[in-house]
């Protein structure tokens, strides 16, 4: 059973700094594309970085702020979030899937729980 658990979110004053976590168990997920997405009320869930291998991919939105790392085998996968912007508010996922390099949420199988980032202005 695949479970994902997300943590690290809080709040802070823009211009600073968040490092969220996902520990992964369940699944051997060195091969598997890992992810963070993010869902700001009344948006729709919304792409913010992937790790598969040691490639990484981020949304416009984040490059050059974000930074998502993994341990070498993925069980743990880390979103290090710099230069925070009041816009990046929402709640936090994780995500994993066996083989995706897609950015919309719905081509992902498994999710944590969410973590909620707040930055104030």
């Amino acid at each position: 059973q695949v479970q994902l658990v997300a943590s690290g979110g809080g709040l802070v004053q823009a211009g600073g700094s968040l490092r969220l976590a996902c520990r992964a168990s369940g699944r051997t997920f060195i091969t598997y594309t890992m992810g963070w997405f993010r869902q700001a009320p009344g948006k729709e869930r919304e792409f913010v970085a992937r790790i598969r291998w040691s490639n990484t991919y981020y949304a416009d939105s984040v490059k050059g702020r974000f930074t998502i790392s993994g341990d070498g085998a993925k069980t743990t996968v880390y979103l290090q979030m710099n230069s925070l912007k009041p816009e990046d508010t929402a709640v936090y996922y994780c995500a994993a899937d066996p083989g995706t390099t897609n950015s919309s949420w719905f081509s992902w199988n498994y999710w944590g729980q969410g973590t909620q980032v707040t930055v104030s202005s």
